[in-house]
């Protein structure tokens, strides 16, 4: 094969590459396989008519375009091959020539993937990160676990204060008239909560069970139902129960109940420590890690990101996202009535930080390249068997899913991203640093 690379823009060029006889032969012959098949000749049977009368009768050349489609998926990937470049979008492919008995030539306009070069991505300086448990947050905690555990009481002829519960009856209007969504009978309601429209739950405030109370609002300019957004509403509604939380006393019952590993109040304590400092380090990791590969980024510099690129990113963030609806049992139909948004509000969504998420893994695979890295057998052993973990799936299918390209590009990856965070410095200090000396 002859292929020639031109480049004409920061990230196109032309791609000029034969197709020589072999292949032209091939592709010839399955044309002409599929064509028979279907075609009635005076004095032969279908399906039978012999090449020679074909030509005769049609010319080979009828045969060309057929043939070009058949092997040109082929023939186009290994021309890149030899030319050593990275398609990111479908190429616009033209025929310069198809001469009988001469190499057909085509000329391919091809967008690439743009060049990285790479500054600096070890030893970054990163901002130092806090991983002391302190007692307010086992305090924190033990409330947190403290409140799950209550229990809502009556309250008899007593008015309704912030964090009790009440059950209510409720009846929406706007400009006197009633309004699809505004009505519901017996709804539980903390105050204190949040999860009414602003304003509504503060007037229920100071009353008892039993009183009908008018509740005025205001829908937010952002509403999700556009028709009631900025609009003034008056909701008749009915107290018929307060209830309030009674808490469990923090003792070893308590804790206990709880916790069926734990015998006493201290034993749970030092279990929660344990467990915060766990997760204080898995965050601290996680900040180190994103702010060295947002450095390593910045200091990179990479030529302009094709369009299609950052589409095609989107669209898989997009698609991911979707998938994970479906697994709880909500399809995208559903997803986007439920959240009052359409397809359109989801790919503005992932679109905001597209060009960023390209740059990143532009930079990885840079990094990939310049540190010459290579999974091992074993390294993709433990990927396929997490993975299939992960996914309850066997690992023969995990394989099936994933070819081994694919799962060298994402190891590979991922010690990329070890290379940088393992290698930075946390000589920044936070502008919200706690003191030592708190306790």
């Amino acid at each position: 094969m002859s292929a020639k690379w031109e480049k004409k823009e920061t990230n196109k060029g032309e791609l000029t590459f034969e197709i020589g006889a072999d292949e032209i032969k091939k592709g010839l012959d399955q044309a002409f396989a599929r064509t028979k098949k279907n075609l009635a000749v005076p004095g032969f049977r279908k399906g039978k008519v012999p090449r020679q009368i074909f030509n005769q009768m049609y010319g080979e050349e009828a045969l060309y375009q057929d043939a070009l489609n058949i092997v040109l998926p082929d023939v186009y990937e290994a021309a890149i091959e030899e030319a050593g470049i990275e398609p990111v979008d479908q190429p616009e492919i033209n025929v310069e020539s198809m001469e009988k008995g001469q190499p057909w030539v085509l000329k391919a306009v091809v967008t690439v993937k743009p060049d990285v070069k790479l500054g600096d991505y070890k030893g970054l300086s990163v901002t130092k990160q806090n991983t002391r448990v302190y007692q307010k947050d086992i305090d924190a905690e033990l409330e947190r676990r403290r409140q799950q555990q209550a229990e809502l009481v009556l309250k008899e002829d007593e008015a309704a204060a912030k964090g009790d519960t009440v059950t209510i009856d409720f009846d929406g209007y706007v400009d006197g008239k009633q309004f699809d969504g505004g009505k519901a009978d017996n709804y539980s309601l903390e105050l204190g909560s949040n999860s009414f429209i602003p304003g509504f739950e503060d007037q229920l405030v100071g009353h008892k069970a039993g009183e009908d109370v008018d509740v005025k609002v205001t829908f937010p300019e952002d509403y999700q139902a556009e028709d009631l957004q900025g609009k003034d509403a008056t909701f008749k509604t009915t107290i018929h129960e307060v209830k309030q939380k009674e808490l469990p006393e923090l003792d070893d019952e308590f804790a206990k109940d709880i916790d069926e590993e734990v015998d006493s109040l201290d034993e749970l304590k030092a279990k929660i420590k344990d467990e915060l400092k766990e997760q204080k380090t898995t965050a601290a990791h996680d900040a180190i890690e994103d702010e060295a590969i947002r450095e390593a980024v910045d200091n990179a510099e990479i030529a302009e990101v094709p369009a299609a690129m950052i589409e095609e990113d989107i669209h898989r963030q997009m698609d991911q996202y979707l998938a994970n609806m479906q697994q709880q049992g909500i399809d995208p139909k559903m997803y986007f009535q439920l959240t009052g948004t359409t397809e359109d509000d989801l790919h503005k969504q992932f679109a905001a930080d597209a060009e960023r998420r390209v740059k990143t893994n532009l930079v990885l695979e840079a990094i990939v390249e310049a540190e010459n890295i290579e999974p091992s057998e074993d390294e993709i052993s433990a990927e396929v068997k997490d993975l299939a973990g992960q996914y309850g799936m066997e690992e023969s299918a995990v394989r099936s899913a994933l070819s081994e390209d694919m799962l060298k590009h994402d190891i590979a990856v991922k010690k990329a991203v070890d290379e940088i965070t393992d290698s930075a410095k946390q000589d920044k200090k936070k502008d919200d640093d706690e003191k030592d000396d708190e306790k």
